[in-house]
């Protein structure tokens, strides 16, 4: 049967306590972003788009597949900020935008949730924004740009920035309430937003450094906070980098327990937009652990995006590239593990209590069978334009310098945490490891 595409944005459904399976799961899409350095600078001549038309990665083709045979719903589409301006802080470069647009298009057409990502460090060229480098005014006319191609998409979500880092935090925490507005400003329909904080919006540091609740002050422009979500980001090697072969972080105990009682006590919801792992035999433990426990706590983490596929090559240590035979797209045992499995067996998807809730998605591109799995609920009150009232909607990063193919290059310094430090396996990983002896 083929059906028409819609969507709710909700908030405040009143349905049940019950956790269940993340409402949104996925992969990066590489590409629009390699070059990036943690200092904003991101070379064009490195950029390798992950559309067949431009000689990369079928990011078309690896999506439709994702969907279709493995019931993801959200992919993260990272892109330069200096790619979509051609090298210039101003206005959008239209031959550029055209290209990333087409893989935008690509996401929606299969009925996913598509993350724009501005992949730039909270930097451009070695200037923080709103310190130095670009004003807040220009980093706000870049999201007004960005806002007005999509006000009407709103299965489009905004991620702000991705990985701030070595900033002061207060003047970005302006920088971004003036991204926000902007945003609110300029679309037609509800988005979300993703709120980026700083050590590379490391989830091991969103209580103890404060970053959370600092950047829980960020509104929109009427003092709400829907569709406000938190984006973190975390790793499970000895520095949280996700650039060595070992999974040795207690991700569960020590980072997501946590964070989510924290996020429980105020009543808030965050999305791990980029996590990943090695495929070792302690990553195929740790890594499933804990995205298993992502999907059990689902209540405040709407979902987890993994790194990732694209362009990425096959020699790149985080590569989830689906292989492809034909018209056979083989995923990769990490993915099938740690990504997919753990998905598909967590329990049903339920509405939270609280919080943002997104109702079935249906494509008018596909048939009802190949729908991708979201959230139900009831619908409440959303935040739209200044108001807030019921809406119904109509809709459709790596922190590595990575060369074009898909390798670690120009040893920079990368960290999804921003802190430099070890740990021991996982309580789940041990138990998982003393059952399996």
């Amino acid at each position: 049967m083929m059906v028409s595409l819609r969507s709710l944005l909700l908030l405040g459904g009143v349905v049940g306590s019950a956790w269940g399976k993340a409402g949104l799961y996925g992969l990066n899409i590489a590409g629009f972003e390699f070059g990036c350095d943690i200092n904003g600078t991101c070379p064009l001549n490195q950029i390798v788009p992950p559309l067949l038309s431009l000689k990369g990665g079928d990011g078309a083709g690896q999506m439709a597949h994702f969907v279709k045979d493995d019931g993801m719903n959200v992919f993260r589409l990272p892109v330069s900020w200096q790619y979509l301006t051609n090298n210039v802080i101003g206005p959008l470069y239209e031959k550029n935008f055209a290209q990333y647009d087409k893989l935008m298009q690509s996401c929606l057409d299969v009925g996913a949730y598509c993350v724009l990502d501005v992949h730039n460090f909270a930097r451009w060229n070695g200037g923080i924004i709103g310190q130095g480098g670009p004003t807040n005014k220009e980093f706000a006319d870049l999201w007004t740009q960005l806002a007005t191609k999509y006000a009407d998409s709103e299965f489009v979500i905004f991620e702000l920035m991705n990985e701030p880092n070595d900033l002061i935090f207060d003047d970005w925490v302006v920088s971004s309430q003036a991204a926000v507005n902007a945003i609110r400003a300029a679309e037609a329909v509800p988005h979300i937003i993703l709120l980026p904080g700083n050590n590379f919006s490391s989830a091991g540091t969103f209580i103890s450094s404060g970053w959370g609740a600092a950047m829980a002050n960020i509104t929109n422009p009427d003092k709400s906070t829907t569709n406000l979500i938190f984006d973190l980001h975390k790793y499970l090697d000895i520095d949280n980098s996700g650039d060595h072969e070992e999974c040795v972080m207690d991700n569960i105990a020590l980072t997501f327990e946590p964070v989510a009682a924290w996020l429980r006590t105020n009543k808030r919801q965050a999305i791990v937009s980029e996590t990943g792992a090695a495929a070792s035999d302690s990553c195929f433990i740790d890594f499933c652990a804990q995205n298993s426990y992502l999907n059990n706590a689902s209540d405040v983490y709407i979902g987890y995006i993994a790194w990732g596929a694209g362009s990425l090559g096959t020699k790149y240590l985080l590569d989830l590239t689906p292989s492809r035979t034909g018209t056979k797209w083989t995923d990769m045992p990490m993915a099938v593990s740690c990504v997919i499995d753990v998905w598909e067996t967590a329990a049903a998807v339920v509405t939270p209590v609280w919080g943002l809730s997104l109702a079935t998605a249906n494509v008018s591109t596909m048939t009802s069978s190949s729908i991708p799995a979201i959230l139900t609920g009831t619908a409440t009150q959303v935040y739209n334009g200044g108001s807030v009232g019921t809406q119904t909607s109509l809709g459709a990063g790596t922190t590595k310098t990575l060369s074009p193919d898909g390798s670690t290059g120009g040893g920079s310094q990368n960290s999804a945490s921003g802190v430099k430090v070890g740990g021991g396996l996982m309580t789940g990983s041990l138990l998982l490891a003393l059952v399996m002896l």
